[in-house]
């Protein structure tokens, strides 16, 4: 991915400070390292040699169904649960079920055409390289590849086979090309379609800005990728998809059948905390309203467009009550345009002290089962609006792209 014209020049080695590189470097090694070694009774098949219950294990089981001409059937919980059953080898509690849109289907279809130990592998692997090569671009230079290694949800993510590496990787390229490529930009966002709780920022932020190319593009892309899965799956699979849908939102959002603590939301928050259902939905709407008019004032503003970008990336996470930790893989994007505008322009005081307590928050949530990655969302939200409000020189930047965009230079 070639450098975008809206961001900052990188210039010189002088903004790593050792502690961080070793930090990164422990992170790093240590989440890599429990792949091969957990293997085998930790990771995909336990000690006894069956299937150790996960979120993948329905991607799995909607891509068989799908390739056994039963699409419609991917949404069933039933039929899910005994075809998963049949695959782990040994029941469990509760359902991993599926509630993608049918798009995704053709995702599912392509992992359960291979044996499930080998998808169950290769789905981490090859989701993360996008998601790698975006946060190069988006930090600037090697270090990026590190950080995104580093990223300490990525144990989750991978350990789970969730699609987070693919979330994170669809937003950062949409915020990473827009100012210079919108058309591309639009298809990226297009293609997140698979995950509608996404589906309210990004289009409110391009109609207050005028972002019309990428705003028709995203909209075509959907459009497609519906006729497509329509004509591929039938009417049967939207028809499932729509039917199961508040059933989920029943199960997951009122009676709490995932425990609380693993979501990583406000409302969720709430909940474990013993509120009621219509306290955290008040204050989740509520932060949802202001997050929104912040949001919007700030892109209509005249903030440095990385500004722009990290704030809606974090905005993501926060507006939707409907959040686990792998989804907070997103947060990598606004940690990377962070980290750009420290190594480009020098850390504010306690950023990188906040940045490393947000990584412990996020480190952290395996041992203590509670919602540190909504706290280190916030910590990063923080960690924005100081950036966006502090007074300083800024340091020279490449020069913005035909069009007008936004230069991407940090204030």
């Amino acid at each position: 991915m070639s450098m975008s014209p809206s961001l900052p020049e990188s210039r010189g080695r002088e903004a790593i400070p050792a502690w961080a590189l070793t930090a990164c470097l422990v992170l790093c090694i240590t989440q890599l390292l429990f792949f091969p070694l957990a293997f085998g009774h930790l990771w995909i098949i336990d000690d006894k040699g069956l299937g150790i219950p996960t979120d993948f294990v329905n991607v799995w089981s909607a891509g068989r169904l799908v390739l056994e001409g039963q699409p419609a059937s991917a949404y069933d919980w039933g039929i899910q649960k005994a075809l998963q059953v049949a695959t782990l080898g040994q029941d469990y509690d509760g359902n991993f079920a599926w509630h993608y849109p049918p798009p995704f289907l053709f995702v599912a279809a392509v992992l359960g055409s291979f044996p499930y130990v080998g998808a169950f592998v290769a789905w981490p692997v090859v989701s993360f390289l996008p998601y790698a090569v975006v946060i190069r671009a988006l930090v600037g230079r090697p270090f990026g590849w590190l950080l995104a290694a580093a990223f300490p949800a990525l144990l989750v993510n991978a350990a789970i086979g969730q699609n987070g590496f693919l979330t994170a990787a669809l937003i950062g390229a949409t915020l990473y090309f827009l100012p210079s490529r919108p058309v591309v930009a639009g298809v990226c966002l297009g293609l997140l379609s698979y995950k509608p709780q996404y589906g309210l920022l990004f289009p409110l932020v391009l109609i207050a800005t005028a972002q019309w190319r990428a705003f028709i593009t995203a909209a075509v892309v959907t459009t497609a990728l519906v006729l497509v899965s329509w004509l591929a799956f039938g009417s049967e699979a939207w028809r499932a998809f729509f039917h199961w849908l508040p059933m989920f939102s029943q199960a997951f959002l009122t009676e709490g059948r995932a425990y609380w603590g693993k979501m990583q939301s406000l409302f969720a928050t709430i909940r474990l905390c013993h509120g009621s259902e219509q306290a955290a939905w008040i204050a989740q709407w509520t932060l949802d309203a202001v997050v929104a008019i912040v949001l919007v004032r700030l892109w209509r503003g005249s903030a440095a467009y990385w500004i722009k970008a990290s704030a809606l990336a974090t905005a993501t996470l926060l507006v939707t009550p409907y959040l686990f930790l792998y989804d907070v893989m997103v947060l990598a994007v606004p940690v990377a345009l962070l980290a750009r505008a420290g190594l480009s322009g020098g850390f504010l005081a306690y950023e990188l002290a906040a940045l490393s307590a947000a990584f412990l928050l996020l480190a952290s949530y395996a041992a203590v089962g509670l919602p540190t990655g909504f706290v280190a969302t916030l910590i990063v939200a923080a960690l924005i609006v100081r950036r966006a409000r502090a007074k300083r020189p800024a340091p020279a930047a490449a020069e913005p792209p035909a069009g007008g965009a936004t230069s991407f230079s940090p204030a």
